[in-house]
């Protein structure tokens, strides 16, 4: 079975520090390379950044930070629109022609991911392309790998069945798993940018004085059946993570040898930063 290059993206390793993104303007922007690349502009075409996500507001809140790139998806939607000018190599990395691609700005509606630029100066669809050029050189590795600080993102050259292993055994998910590409890049946590969770500080009060709840015991109920339990930090702070968008409507009890409180929450639009909850 033939390995394919994969690429794991941790978005809780993420801190933007941006440096996938100026390594790659770094190697493609003004310079050549025949067969795999012309020229990315210095604007514009953006074919590798970071998104940023963020969830709660106020002092609870949680952001999080997203590469994204060209999925070289194996079902590619781009190759179906232009099997002529968009390749998919036997190591699994998708090229488009530089040549044949002139003109195609319809490309850049065919990846469902947005990850395909267009060069206006050289009228041009452009892609991330794995570092092809590189890799053909003997290189382990692409250079947004290579220069990640926090290893946050990692390559692997795997077969179908390792690649689903992995997926298996790490968590990992597609960023859109509807659109049924099989995409070779995949996250992990990406609850962290995608689900929507539940903040809250609760605070006791001792003779007049307010101090932080450690050790409550929180529970989050939907219909009167518990679905999850935490028991606060040292600063009274909670969070419910991962839940689904539009979940709800639930319920919150805290329980503390202070006192106890409970609270309505409606669904989940949008994640929700309840605040400071005062034990009663």
């Amino acid at each position: 079975m033939s390995e394919h290059w994969r690429l794991i993206i941790d978005v809780a390793l993420c801190e933007n520090c941006g440096n996938c993104q100026l390594a790659a303007k770094d190697e493609y922007v003004g310079n050549d390379f025949p067969g795999y690349s012309a020229p990315h502009p210095l604007r514009g075409a953006e074919t590798f950044r970071i998104e940023r996500f963020v969830r709660g507001e106020g002092s609870q809140i949680d952001v999080a930070y997203v590469p994204r790139m060209c999925n070289h998806c194996a079902d590619a939607p781009c190759i179906k629109a232009a099997p002529d000018v968009i390749r998919r190599r036997e190591d699994g990395i998708v090229l488009i022609d530089p040549k044949r691609a002139h003109g195609r700005s319809d490309l850049v509606a065919a990846c469902p991911y947005g990850a395909i630029g267009w060069n206006a100066e050289l009228q041009l669809p452009q892609n991330w392309i794995f570092d092809a050029h590189l890799i053909d050189l003997g290189w382990k590795q692409p250079r947004c790998e290579q220069v990640c600080p926090t290893g946050a993102i990692a390559s692997a050259k795997l077969d179908d069945e390792g690649f689903a292993r992995v997926k298996r055994e790490q968590g990992l998910e597609d960023w859109s798993p509807g659109l049924n590409t099989r995409p070779n890049v995949v996250y992990k946590n990406l609850h962290r940018a995608k689900s929507r969770a539940i903040f809250g500080s609760i605070v006791k009060e001792d003779q007049g004085v307010q101090d932080c709840a450690a050790g409550a015991r929180v529970r989050l109920l939907r219909d009167g059946a518990a679905l999850r339990e935490q028991v606060s930090d040292d600063f009274g702070d909670f969070k419910f993570d991962g839940l689904e968008p539009g979940g709800g409507p639930y319920q919150m009890t805290v329980e503390h040898e202070s006192g106890r409180a409970k609270v309505e929450i409606g669904e989940l639009a949008a994640s929700v930063a309840l605040g400071i909850i005062q034990l009663r």
